[in-house]
């Protein structure tokens, strides 16, 4: 996706991936050499920043759960000014820019300021993370599809119409990574339900499975100091290695 304008400068809207640089697309890796002005989200892995050139531009706008953080306004702002002053702008986003990002809001900030734009798509944490961890999102008879949710809001779910869906992922839950134990949750999925919990930094496959109670669950965990978390729940298909 992708719009033309009469200045020079353009702005390109685009996904680093699950978390580590080795999974940012070569198209991704390109507009990073040549760009002029990056403004970068908290969770993008800080290798990234070694490709881009010496002279470019560094705006650090991430938003952190409970943290002070940029306003959404002041964001689309800054993308119109840099792109109206002809530089080649990339906004990097962490995963991919339309799951669970804000870049609608963007876009039409650019639209209305008729600033040239280019959405490039990265690999999304809710399949990423769990193929690392072995853990399948579909199988021919346990689970025909998944959901992906964010975890934000729990309360705000439809925990009922969530419970029908054989596997379910949920996001940004680094601030919710008890969520299997909220009382919706446990309503609604029961005692069988077998799920996996992911957090840090993707950059290769967890290795730690244990089971705690008091649901019979089954956690993966990668201690990283990266901001990135992932919390994943899967119905009736964890892995054999961690039943």
């Amino acid at each position: 996706m992708s719009t033309s304008a009469p200045n020079r400068g353009k702005v390109y809207l685009l996904g680093a991936g699950p978390g580590s640089g080795q999974y940012l697309t070569s198209i991704g890796q390109q507009r990073l050499k040549q760009a002029s002005a990056l403004v970068y989200d908290a969770l993008v892995d800080s290798t990234l920043l070694q490709q881009i050139p010496a002279d470019c531009e560094q705006w650090h706008v991430g938003k952190r759960g409970g943290k002070p953080s940029t306003p959404q306004t002041e964001i689309n702002q800054l993308l119109v000014r840099l792109c109206q002053e002809g530089k080649q702008v990339v906004r990097l986003k962490a995963g991919d820019p339309f799951i669970f990002g804000r870049a609608a809001a963007e876009i039409q900030a650019l639209k209305a300021e008729n600033c040239a734009f280019e959405v490039i798509p990265g690999l999304s944490s809710a399949l990423v993370a769990p193929l690392l961890a072995g853990v399948p999102l579909t199988d021919p008879v346990l689970s025909r599809g998944f959901g992906v949710f964010t975890a934000h809001d729990l309360d705000a779910l439809d925990w009922e119409a969530v419970s029908r869906l054989q596997t379910i992922v949920f996001l940004m839950g680094g601030r919710q990574l008890q969520a299997r134990r909220h009382a919706s949750y446990h309503r609604s999925l029961g005692r069988s339900t077998s799920a996996a919990n992911l957090a840090g930094h993707v950059a290769e496959s967890a290795t730690d499975c244990q089971e705690r109670d008091p649901l019979p669950l089954r956690y993966y965990y990668r201690r990283s100091r990266c901001p990135a978390a992932v919390s994943h729940a899967t119905i009736n298909s964890a892995p054999q290695s961690c039943r």
